[in-house]
């Protein structure tokens, strides 16, 4: 009996988390919306993320494990950081946090490269947006918007990545092409 493919649902929580932070970080909205942010980070990007990494685990995929477990991990770790622990802690310290994600993404992102190409380019994007947010952090406010941007790109790939698993599975036949690559 097939089981269920957990990666949609994983690649979703993380893609609609990713676009409501991005928009406030590209400036298109004000940290006033933090809230709906952090609230998407604890259901969605957290709680959503790590049930399609334990969902992984039975299926022997290391690397899905892996990521959305870790993802949904940094979008809980966000949520908490921002609405209890934030006050006093100098960006700089933030864009270690945000760099260290970054070193993470890079080889989760070497590790996509034998899976598919929508996969991979979401973790090339997430590893760009990590970069560019730290620097941010670092001093240079400008790459902050930057990063915004990135990110928004980053969401609209892990949304397609996540609508082609879906669509592609519940008709049988390829509607949204991901670049699969032979193992």
């Amino acid at each position: 009996m097939a089981k269920a493919n957990p990666a949609p649902l994983g690649l979703a929580g993380f893609a609609f988390t990713t676009w409501m932070l991005s928009m406030i970080n590209a400036g298109w909205y004000s940290a006033a919306g933090m809230g709906l942010v952090l609230s998407l980070a604890l259901a969605y990007g957290g709680l959503a993320q790590l049930v399609a990494g334990i969902l992984e685990y039975p299926r022997g995929n290391t690397f899905g494990t892996v990521a959305f477990f870790s993802y949904g991990a940094f979008w809980l770790s966000f949520a908490f950081f921002v609405h209890f622990f934030a006050v006093g802690v100098p960006a700089a310290f933030v864009g270690w946090y945000l760099l260290v994600w970054g070193v993470f993404t890079f080889y989760m992102w070497l590790g996509s490269f034998k899976g598919d190409l929508s996969v991979m380019l979401v973790f090339l994007a997430l590893w760009v947006t990590f970069v560019l947010l730290a620097i941010g952090d670092f001093g240079m406010s400008s790459f902050q918007t930057i990063g915004g941007y990135v990110g928004l790109i980053t969401a609209v790939l892990a949304f397609y990545a996540s609508a082609a698993g879906v669509l592609n599975e519940q008709y049988g036949r390829v509607v949204l092409p991901v670049g699969r690559r032979s193992a």
